[in-house]
């Protein structure tokens, strides 16, 4: 079997021990390994497949934990470096009544950003099924060149390109500057994923049916349009497969997308599915994927934290036949 990587931030996430308050107010935190793409390869690992993550920790004990979260859900860290010249990165979080987040972040800057182009190894990529980067580290520093070359890397051996924009705008000196970063780079994705809270920011359009041009551009070839608990669309130029939410008990919604993401590429990954085929795929194909992921995001936000969330592929299996 070939492999998914991705590229990017990894981080610790503080999950707060009680719901409904500020940040400010919140009297204590659990620690959890966290970071969009790292989530995603832990996906992927926890399902069955094989995933690599490429970024870089400091040289301290949050990097170290990281480490090891990922080893235990055998995602391949091989790729993950490390250095002194900054910390591994921290995000607060505030947890809503209804499981939605607020966010602080501490990255000024953090191991992750110094990431450096010349440390991406071509050989990386030579059993690649599909890259996966989201927008954080699309900052201007060293990680965003990192980016690019991996991009390139993974173009150069067919490989898909996943692209979840997973806006966070507390980390950009400017929503111009985020949104300037993300149309930069969704050319140059092969799948795009976009939440509706994400659709006007980087669209200007509130109807995804409006936003298609916009979106279908350079090599896009298929857009996943998630809507929470009001389900979700798979979307290529040609065709459009809608399903419905799945209504759980959300205790926490941290992680919920990378588990979408993640699920989707590992039944895309598991099917052997090629950047060739993507245009292609038939309407049942792509409600099954849809629903499947569906269902593994939906089981993630009844648990805390993200890749404690994440099922097996028995679990979510189990999962859905008890529905």
């Amino acid at each position: 079997m070939k492999k998914v990587i991705s590229i990017g931030e990894a981080l610790i996430d503080f999950i707060p021990n009680q719901k409904g308050c500020s940040l400010k107010e919140v009297l204590g935190f659990e620690r959890v390994a966290g970071g969009a793409p790292a989530n995603v390869s832990a996906v992927v690992s926890k399902l069955g497949g094989k995933s690599n993550f490429i970024s870089k920790l400091g040289k301290d004990a949050f990097g170290d934990y990281i480490i090891d979260t990922l080893n235990d859900v055998n995602v391949d860290t091989s790729y993950v470096l490390r250095t002194n010249k900054a910390n591994t990165g921290l995000a607060f979080v505030s947890l809503k009544e209804d499981g939605n987040r607020d966010f602080s972040f501490y990255r000024n800057p953090s191991a992750d950003m110094l990431l450096e182009e010349g440390e991406i190894k071509q050989q990386w990529f030579n059993d690649c099924h599909t890259l996966h980067f989201c927008s954080v580290d699309l900052i201007e520093c060293p990680m965003k060149y990192a980016h690019k070359k991996a991009i390139e890397y993974a173009k150069n051996n067919n490989s898909i390109i996943s692209f979840d924009p997973n806006v966070r705008l507390p980390l950009w000196e400017s929503e111009k500057d985020c949104k300037d970063a993300i149309l930069e780079f969704l050319p140059l994705a092969n799948i795009i994923k976009i939440s509706d809270e994400e659709l006007e920011f980087i669209t200007g359009e509130t109807d995804i049916e409006k936003a298609k041009e916009f979106l279908f551009k350079g090599d896009v070839k298929l857009v996943l349009f998630t809507k929470g608990k009001d389900g979700a669309e798979a979307i290529t130029k040609t065709k459009t497969v809608k399903i419905d939410g799945n209504v759980v008990d959300a205790i926490d919604t941290t992680g919920a997308g990378d588990s979408f993401i993640g699920s989707f590429l590992f039944s895309l990954l598991n099917d052997n599915v090629g950047i060739d085929d993507l245009e292609n795929l038939d309407e049942n194909t792509l409600r099954k994927y849809l629903l499947f992921s569906n269902y593994y995001a939906g089981y993630s936000t009844t648990k805390k934290g993200a890749i404690a969330s994440y099922a097996t592929l028995n679990e979510i299996n189990d999962y859905i036949k008890n529905l």
